[in-house]
């Protein structure tokens, strides 16, 4: 797993193979989003392991969350089932909006 800041995180999200992951709550995906992300609610653990193994290890996940710790413990569950290609947005979503709403 690696975390990276919003503008490192950003350079990944324009690969093909790029899947990414919003691990909040559907209440926090419905306020705001990064655009083209799926939704998988880490607080529901049995849905979310049961979802993250039909998941292609081949591809490469870009993670987020509202400040990165949901984020971080999806990424080190989803290396634990055998992804390799794991990226967690450090500070979540709310640096997101801080780094590129004031650019």
């Amino acid at each position: 797993m690696y975390n990276l800041p919003p503008e490192e995180w950003q350079k990944h999200l324009e690969d093909d193979n790029t899947v990414i992951l919003d691990v909040r709550t559907p209440q926090e995906h419905e306020q705001e989003v990064i655009p083209n992300s799926v939704l998988l609610n880490i607080q529901e653990s049995e849905s979310f392991i049961k979802e993250v193994q039909k998941f292609d290890k081949d591809k490469k996940y870009m993670v987020y969350c509202h400040a990165g710790g949901r984020s971080a413990v999806a990424c080190k569950l989803m290396q634990q089932f055998g992804f390799n290609d794991v990226y967690n947005l450090d500070g979540g979503i709310t640096e997101w909006k801080d780094h590129y709403e004031t650019q």
